[in-house]
């Protein structure tokens, strides 16, 4: 399992959140504690907004730990709006292809979790990406297959409907060409540069974990994995089959789906 963490708020370093916390992204990726693997070593990356609409991006396949760019960058650049992820490969080689976030025009995605019986249901996933957005692929994983899905239904207009759109066509898929045996579990971060998306979905009821601030030190809010301090009571967990849209005025929180699909996720 892979661990992210996303902040929105007035403009800080980003060593804030991805290193000097007691449990950052940083430790998180040699150490995590809510993950079947506690290491992350298979790549890092961050996308953050600045004065441009689309993000920077800066990826690589060394752990987080080893990139001795990695604290300069973290401790030099600020943002008001930023996605970090540390990989543990599932799906695709390790390589800065297939390293998170993925990013397309403004828009920035990252995933921790799998799409079962991925090789299964690949090609079918495929089949339902326009061709503008294939054409943009550059890895091999299911995470960046399932981000184009969403763009293609209509992540640009309605992010919830695209959600829902693109979980139903996945479920079908698997449902239509495996046995189910292997789950689809999907905890995603999204942003279109001045809102984060956030999400936790699995049709086994185990979706990776997400929690949420609303009140970090800096005045902030963000989204991590696993508590930035540890254990405390301002982080509360993101609950599942509920898309939570983060922005400078709180947090909204909206089901996906009907009740009685929501009871099974």
């Amino acid at each position: 399992m892979c661990r992210l963490a996303a902040y929105l708020g007035t403009e800080i370093p980003l060593e804030n959140i991805i290193a000097k916390p007691r449990h950052s992204l940083l430790v998180q990726s040699q150490d995590a504690q809510e993950a079947k693997l506690r290491v992350n070593g298979d790549g890092f990356g961050i996308a953050w907004y600045g004065h441009l609409p689309e993000p920077g991006l800066f990826k690589d396949v060394l752990p987080a730990w080893s990139d001795t760019n990695l604290p300069s960058v973290c401790r030099l650049v600020r943002s008001r709006l930023f996605l970090a992820h540390v990989r543990a490969a599932t799906t695709g080689a390790t390589s800065r292809d297939n390293c998170h976030p993925f990013t397309h025009g403004r828009w920035a995605f990252m995933h921790n979790g799998g799409i079962g019986a991925f090789s299964a249901i690949r090609r079918d996933m495929e089949a339902l990406i326009g061709d503008d957005y294939y054409a943009a692929r550059r890895g091999t994983t299911d995470s960046e297959l399932f981000f184009l899905m969403l763009l293609t239904n209509g992540l640009d207009e309605d992010p919830h409907g695209a959600l829902e759109t693109t979980l139903a066509q996945v479920l079908d898929i698997a449902a239509r060409r495996t046995d189910r045996s292997v789950p689809v579990r999907l905890t995603c971060v999204f942003s279109e540069g001045s809102r984060i998306f956030a999400f936790r979905f699995a049709d086994d009821g185990l979706a990776p974990t997400l929690y949420l601030s609303e009140c970090l030190d800096h005045g902030g809010r963000a989204f991590a994995s696993e508590p930035l301090e540890g254990p405390c009571t301002r982080w509360r967990p993101v609950e599942t089959g509920t898309l939570i849209e983060l922005s400078g005025a709180g947090a909204l929180a909206r089901p996906l789906f009907a009740a009685e699909v929501r009871a099974a996720c």
